[in-house]
């Protein structure tokens, strides 16, 4: 029975052993979104994730002999979508009418943008 492999034997190989070996690899992903609210950025990131078809031979090396004879990826678990902050204007006396804005940890995450005071 001949074994389904990407390793090419040659005559100079007779009496070697093939060897097969799984390594498993914790792969993070950390995505961010900006959203209205936590239910919409939740929706928004269960639309996106890994792009398997990315998942391939490419991603592994080989040399001295080794080739790769499968790549996969596995969902396991996510972590909770956290707040990181809020888009508003920056701190300068023209931001507004210059449409400058950053994003401010500080700010609460339920306040609305016009509940915001320009310091004016």
């Amino acid at each position: 029975m001949t074994v389904d492999t990407n390793v090419y034997p040659m005559k100079e190989d007779l009496g070697k052993n093939l060897y097969r070996k799984k390594t498993y690899y914790n792969l993070v992903i950390e995505q961010e979104v900006l959203a209205k609210d936590k239910d919409e950025a939740d929706k928004l990131f269960e639309e996106c994730g890994i792009d398997h078809s990315q998942i391939n031979h490419e991603i592994t090396e080989t040399k001295n002999g080794v080739e790769t004879y499968m790549v996969d990826a596995n969902y396991t678990e996510s972590g909770d979508t956290e707040y990181m902050g809020k888009v508003q204007y920056e701190d300068e006396e023209y931001a507004e009418e210059d449409g400058l804005v950053e994003i401010c940890s500080y700010a609460s995450e339920t306040i609305k943008p016009s509940e915001i005071d320009d310091g004016q």
